[in-house]
């Protein structure tokens, strides 16, 4: 497991979670290695079922395998229709932080829960068209919003700018809750030319996929620029 967590990272630092969808499955572990030597905390990895979305990725025994050779944080995104069944096995393959979509089947209240009583950090999303107003009840609950600035289910997809609104409006809440240690992430479309919109609307954590892994010799220049580009447009 990581030795830190959601809960002890100060929202204020910019950090970029390199997004294994879009690695070389082939050479995990090299690749993983990459990002760890571009000093990334965290990795980002996409749960999906077929089901919510129409894609299916990876799955529980891969987070195991993966956990052997990684100390970096698994901020573990599902993109499942029913994600209480299935947090105890990501938990215990090697998740730190479970997100889980509001437009799920389950109830959040037991989904958020179940994370608690396994002693890991809340992250709660919300596809482009569900309004940021639906997370509000469940905001002092959770360590964490991702917004999604593409459609969930494929990688490579167009980043999409009208999404900064919600990453501004969820900046303006969690200021307002007085919290250090709130995250907002931003999951899509996320490289040099975007990233800088997204840190100034208020996020402080950044899932790049394609924009890190599309240039195997070059991973960890990617994160490097990357996140010098966030610094540099980003607020406090």
């Amino acid at each position: 497991m990581a030795n830190f967590t959601f809960s002890t990272i100060n929202c204020n630092e910019k950090l970029i979670a390199p997004s294994l969808l879009a690695a070389d499955f082939a050479c995990l572990e090299s690749d993983i290695l990459e990002t760890k030597r571009a000093g990334v905390k965290i990795l980002h990895i996409d749960v999906m079922d077929g089901h919510f979305v129409p894609n299916i990725s990876i799955g529980i025994p891969i987070v195991s395998s993966i956990r052997k050779v990684s100390d970096q944080l698994f901020d573990v995104h599902l993109m499942i229709s029913h994600p209480l069944k299935y947090i105890a096995p990501f938990v215990k393959a090697g998740a730190d932080n479970i997100t889980f979509h509001i437009e799920t089947e389950d109830n959040p209240l037991e989904v958020i829960a179940e994370i608690r009583k396994l002693n890991k950090t809340v992250g709660m999303t919300l596809k482009p068209g569900t309004k940021p107003e639906e997370i509000l009840p469940y905001l002092d609950m959770i360590d964490m919003v991702l917004i999604m600035s593409v459609e969930p289910g494929f990688g490579g997809q167009s980043f999409m700018p009208d999404m900064m609104q919600k990453v501004e409006f969820f900046k303006t809440k969690a200021r307002e809750m007085k919290n250090k240690n709130f995250h907002i992430e931003v999951d899509g479309g996320i490289d040099l030319n975007t990233i800088g919109m997204a840190s100034k609307a208020g996020a402080n954590i950044f899932v790049a996929g394609t924009s890190v892994f599309k240039n195997k010799n070059k991973i960890q220049a990617s994160i490097i620029s990357l996140l010098e580009e966030a610094k540099e447009d980003g607020i406090q």
